[in-house]
This record gives C-alpha cells, structure tokens and sequence, in this order.
C-alpha cells in the first residue's frame, strides 16, 4: 500500500539543539571599516590649497591691522600674542578631521559672513574704532572656513578659530579699569599676606610701606599678563583634554583667581627680599623681577595640575557608569552607558 504523502526536500542537515530564544542576536557579521581619510589624501588637496589661499588673501586684506597688532605683542602686556597663531594652528592639527561634499547653501553662508566681516571692518575705518577693526577678523576667517568645508569644518575647527581672540589687546577702555582692578586687588591681597606672616607692612593706595623699603606695585604687577596668558592655556587645555564638561567648566573658572594667587606670592616673595636683604642688592633685583617672573607660569600650571588631580578624584565620568537592566538575571553583565 503506497502512501500519498510527498517526500520532504532534501536539503543541508542541520543538527537539531537547543532552539534559539526569540529575539535573540544572530551570528555576528564583521563589518568593513573604512581606514581614516589623512591629511595627504588626494581627496583633501584641493580643498586644503583653496583654504590656504583664502586665508592668505584675508591676511593681506588685514594687513595693516595685523601690523598694529604685532606693534602692540612687543609691550609687557601682550607679549604672549607671538605664541597664539601658534596654538591655533596646533588645536587645528589635532582636531582635523578630512574634507567632504558642502552643500551649496552653506558656502553662501559663508560668504556672507565674510562679507560682514569685511563690513564690520570699513564700518570701523570709517569711524577709527581699531577694536572693532581688529575683532572683525574673527567673522571673516569663520566665513571662508565655512566657505571651504561648510558646517562640518566649523565644529572641529571653531575652537582654534575662537582661541585668536587672545592674540588681540584689549580695548582701552577696559584695559584702564581692569589694571586698577587688579593693581588694587594685588596690593590689597599681597599686604594681608604679608601681615599675617608677622611683616609690618602698611598699604596707601598701591604703595605698600615694608620696614625700611616700599613696594610700588605697578601696573606691569598688576597681574592682567599673567591673567591673559593663563586663561589661554586654560582655555587650550579644555580643548585637548578629555575630561567631563563640568570639570573643563571648573578649569575655565578658576584660571583667573589662579593667575592672581600666583602674582600675589611673586609679590610676597619681593616684599620678603627687600625686607631681607634690601631692594638694592642684585640678587634681590634679579630674584623679584626677573626669575619670579618666569617661575609664575610653571608655579600657576602646578596649581592647576593639582586642581586636575582633586577633580579626578571627585568626579567620576559618564562613560565609566555601568547599569544593570531591572529585574535582569544574575550574571547578567552590566551595560557600560555611552
């Protein structure tokens, strides 16, 4: 008797187990990864030449501003202005990510935040304003990024763009206050520190009388160098530094009260030196002025390595929390949160 059942399909044998659960993944598949485009890929020539030549045209077009800034680096004050096309150009190279397609509407956009600039700029000239000259170069500069490699270069390149705000002086009418300011502050800080270490010092006005010498703290003591420079490099740091947001946000804060710790123990030091062994003794002249000067950087950069180190130790990072599902079983692994 021959049944009418049709045979089954002959196909791969496939050895019967434990059924996978629902939902479960499948077998992992590796997936091709690209190898990252570098900088000398050919792919980036063109778009790198075109940049350069724009900023090349722009720093022609700004010329003569450029020329009474670098006037401005050779005073006290602004001589740090050398070294911040430099740190630009550093932030620029570490956080360079390659070029790609820009859609047409964003390189009109820049183009007319160029056009702004250079605006901003005739509007300056034509009213003598030479702090609006200068911070017009920022627009423009942000323009033919913008131009070149559209919104995409703008986030990877603002903060090198934005950090040559500091290569810039300050206006004169907040450079006048802002040295009383801290001429006041530094005087009245540094005579507290020297009274409580048993000196009989006395303050008028910036003039701190210290037995048997006086102490004039001038207005290239008055700690703003120290200041402008130190929030560079605290602002260069939360660039490159891979910490939490809030402890970049603690760092940018503390940069000034920091400086101004530091300018007040360089003029502790002179006050203590004169006291000890006289303000016309060469060592003493050679210690206050010239070598405490240089040791404030390294000293204001140690404080801030130590304020890193107690943050560290506070805080812990997003990315170091792990969570375990609810309800899930035991040995279960927890799930790192990205």
């Amino acid at each position: 008797m021959s049944s009418n059942v049709p045979p089954l399909p002959k196909g791969p044998s496939r050895t019967v187990g434990t059924p996978r659960p629902v939902g479960a993944p499948g077998p992992r598949v590796a997936a091709a990864v690209a190898p990252p485009v570098s900088i000398t890929d050919p792919s980036q020539r063109l778009p790198l030449a075109i940049l350069g030549g724009l900023v090349v045209l722009l720093i022609a077009a700004y010329w003569d501003m450029l020329s009474l800034t670098r006037a401005a680096w050779s005073e006290g004050l602004y001589s740090h202005g050398w070294i911040v096309p430099l740190f630009a150009l550093a932030l620029l190279w570490m956080r360079w990510k390659p070029f790609g397609p820009v859609p047409a509407y964003e390189r009109w956009v820049g183009v007319l935040l160029v056009a702004a600039g250079l605006g901003w700029r005739l509007f300056a000239a034509e009213y003598g304003v030479n702090t609006f000259d200068r911070w017009s170069f920022l627009p423009s500069i942000f323009g033919i990024f913008m131009m070149v490699g559209g919104t995409y270069v703008i986030r990877w390149a603002w903060p090198a763009l934005a950090f040559l705000f500091f290569m810039f002086p300050l206006p004169n009418m907040w450079e006048r206050p802002i040295l009383g300011g801290l001429q006041k502050l530094a005087s009245i800080c540094s005579t507290f520190v020297l009274q409580t270490i048993g000196m009989a010092a006395f303050r008028q006005g910036n003039l701190i009388s210290i037995p048997g010498n006086e102490l004039n703290i001038a207005e290239a003591c008055s700690g703003l160098r120290m200041g402008t420079i130190f929030l560079a490099m605290a602002v260069f740091m939360v660039f490159i530094i891979e910490r939490p947001w809030w402890d970049k946000f603690v760092i940018l804060l503390s940069a000034i009260p920091i400086a101004l710790l530091v300018n007040v123990i360089r003029i502790t030091v002179i006050g203590l030196l004169y006291w000890l062994v006289g303000p016309d003794n060469h060592i003493a002249q050679k210690l206050g002025h010239d070598w405490a000067g240089l040791f404030m950087m390294p000293l204001a950069l140690g404080f801030l390595w130590l304020e890193l180190q107690i943050l560290e130790r506070l805080t812990i990072p997003i990315d170091t929390v792990q969570v375990r599902p609810v309800g899930g079983a035991r040995g279960v692994s927890p799930v790192p949160v990205r």
